[in-house]
């Protein structure tokens, strides 16, 4: 079937680490990939935040990235997209007009909204031109949301920058599209608490790249006994800070032998100056007494992450939350136990006491144990890693991901075209 997949602020073509480029990018390219692996042909919409962009870009067989003009073409922060959002809807739906997909999948609330106008304004032209030849019009729209407005607010509270039309948008989004695909069991119970349908949700987890993430291969050179290592955009929700905390808390114990690894943030190492978490956290490590422990490593390209996971003795992710988190799941590949706050989706990867450790969130004193434990056990360390390795391959390879995403697809299809029976008196358009 011929995808269209809109996901309005990251494009799978973005480089990782950034404020707004993350687990998202990742998610969209990986699957968009693995769908064609399957014989779908899959547009990637995304706005063009750069005048140097091409309008198209083939990314692999099957996959194609269309960049769009909706707003100046620059970097916008994406809570700050909305007002471009109808224009992006409006030339998603321009660039259908003689080859039209059969679904739609958004990514994001945002992108959502874009696909609904999208396919509303494609129906309104396309009536006249081929209700005459029995030819459905409706397209269905799929919705994966990667993170929910309700429990972003929850716990960010005021420094939650969404717009405030999220609040009554978001939910809109949910129970307009035909269905949503959640990442996790515990999304399902957020949007049952939305007031959507959980009928209409299909469960379809992120998936890891095992053909470059795996346990066989060289590790990178540590720079001290022990290594722990953070991954992920430096952003306050990430919790990065509390594992700063963390390791000041085993220095105070002695453990002077552990270092920390932070990959994540805008640009290399030295661009930190101009990162405003990033020189927040700078200044914690000074103030702890953990600077000369703590590696700012900024962005680092997919292909070198496998060997920088493999030299950790753990993978440390401590969100305020999470609504599903990429991140575990690679170091779970590469062979890692994980340390994971019981939070959203890594209540769910991470097996506590079999792949790895839950802490409590928000809790350095924990996380501390949590890490010490792992370091001074390295046969129980060895076994939550391997069996975190075994579990990824059996149960988040892209590949089974897409297929999963596919019977979402179909279902959708069937329900489209059970309404569009109905609506016209038991006439199949």
């Amino acid at each position: 079937m011929k995808v269209a997949m809109i996901s309005e602020h990251a494009s799978p073509l973005a480089a990782l680490g950034g404020v707004d480029a993350g687990g998202q990018n990742v998610h969209v390219a990986a699957l968009a990939t693995a769908l064609a692996r399957r014989g779908h042909s899959v547009s990637v919409y995304t706005r063009r935040d750069s005048a140097d962009l091409p309008p198209r870009v083939q990314v692999g067989k099957g996959v194609e990235v269309v960049h769009i003009d909706a707003g100046p073409p620059t970097h916008v922060p994406k809570d700050e997209l909305l007002p471009y959002i109808p224009l992006l809807g409006d030339r998603v739906a321009a660039d259908w007009e003689f080859s039209a997909p059969d679904v739609v999948h958004a990514h994001f609330w945002m992108s959502g909204l874009a696909a609904l106008n999208a396919v509303r304004l494609y129906a309104a032209g396309s009536n006249q031109r081929y209700r005459q030849s029995l030819q459905a019009s409706r397209i269905p729209v799929l919705q994966t949301f990667h993170a929910l407005g309700t429990v972003k607010r929850r716990h960010q509270g005021a420094q939650d920058t969404s717009p405030a039309d999220r609040q009554f948008l978001e939910p809109s989004v949910g129970q307009s599209v035909d269905r949503i695909i959640a990442t996790c069991p515990n999304e399902v119970f957020e949007l049952k608490a939305m007031g959507i349908d959980a009928t209409k949700v299909s469960v379809a987890p992120c998936g890891v790249d095992l053909d470059l993430f795996s346990d066989q291969g060289p590790a990178e050179e540590r720079g001290r006994k022990h290594r722990i290592l953070s991954v992920g955009r430096l952003v306050p929700r990430k919790g990065v800070d509390l594992v700063i905390s963390a390791l000041a808390r085993l220095a105070e114990q002695g453990r002077d032998d552990v270092e920390l690894v932070i990959v994540g943030g805008g640009g290399t190492a030295d661009d930190l100056a101009a990162d405003p978490e990033g020189r927040r956290l700078q200044e914690l490590a000074r103030e702890v007494g953990v600077a000369d422990q703590v590696v700012f490593r900024g962005q680092v390209s997919r292909d070198a992450m496998p060997g920088i996971f493999r030299s950790a003795n753990a993978v440390v992710c401590t969100p305020w939350y999470e609504p599903f988190g990429i991140v575990p799941l690679e170091a779970m590949a590469c062979g890692v136990p994980v340390v994971a706050a019981a939070v959203g989706g890594l209540g769910d990867t991470v097996l506590n006491h079999r792949t790895g450790l839950h802490v409590p969130p928000k809790d350095p004193e924990a996380t501390a144990t949590a890490i010490a434990r792992l370091l001074d056990n390295p046969e129980m360390a060895a076994a939550y890693g391997q069996a975190g390795e075994r579990r990824v391959r059996a149960r988040y390879s892209w590949d089974r991901v897409a297929q999963e995403t596919e019977k979402a697809y179909r279902k959708a299809l069937r329900g489209s075209a059970a309404a569009e029976y109905s609506s016209v008196g038991g006439v199949a358009l």
